[in-house]
């Protein structure tokens, strides 16, 4: 822990007047400066009381190694999301699905819906064989595949969103439930097998 800055400040103001004196050999310049570093240590020292009320330690070190460690994390997240993104094209692209290059859009919408974003994607290739037959711009089969998107990006979004429990209308299937539940009211009260199925494809990307 470095010390506060009470001390420092004060050597550092004495240091000042003592070389105005030195450069300034006259009373007047003498005295001017003075008072304009009287007035620099009354603020440092009113800044160094409203300090020690504070109850936060005040500590430069642990500020910085708070804020690298924030950093670090941030940077191996966005690491973890890039390749995960890249997984999950390189799987469509090597069986040449139309869904290819929107790993990205599959990450960024998982994370924003709190679900693993590996979910919709393996979805996409059970239902429509990764974006190859299907209707409606609508790989998932989402709404019986008669619900009709723009493009496969809004088709992300908007049932990434109802899987990760934020729509109203399908809150009780898909809010606070686990892959597996998820996946059993996809599709599973209609298909036995589609949750294992699906979990399989998954742990291909």
């Amino acid at each position: 822990m470095i010390n506060k800055p009470k001390n420092t400040l004060k050597k550092l103001v004495t240091t000042l007047f003592a070389m105005t004196v030195i450069l300034y050999p006259s009373q007047t310049h003498a005295k001017t400066d003075f008072f304009i570093f009287s007035g620099i240590f009354n603020i440092f020292n009113t800044t160094q009381t409203l300090l020690s009320y504070s109850s936060v330690p005040y500590n430069i070190t642990t500020i910085y190694e708070d804020a690298k460690e924030k950093i670090d994390e941030e940077k191996m997240e966005k690491n973890e999301d890039k390749e995960q993104a890249q997984r999950i094209d390189e799987y469509f692209k090597k069986r040449d699905m139309p869904l290819a290059g929107y790993g990205k859009t599959f990450v960024d919408s998982a994370k924003k819906y709190n679900i693993d974003p590996r979910l919709l994607a393996a979805i996409g290739v059970r239902e429509s064989s990764g974006g190859k037959r299907l209707m409606n711009n609508n790989p998932f089969g989402w709404g019986g595949a008669l619900i009709k998107f723009k493009d496969f990006s809004e088709a992300i979004d908007v049932v990434s969103m109802n899987l990760g429990g934020h729509n109203p209308n399908t809150a009780k299937y898909y809010k606070d439930a686990d892959t597996m539940e998820k996946l059993w009211y996809y599709n599973g009260t209609v298909i036995p097998t589609y949750p294992e199925e699906v979990i399989a494809i998954m742990e291909m990307m």
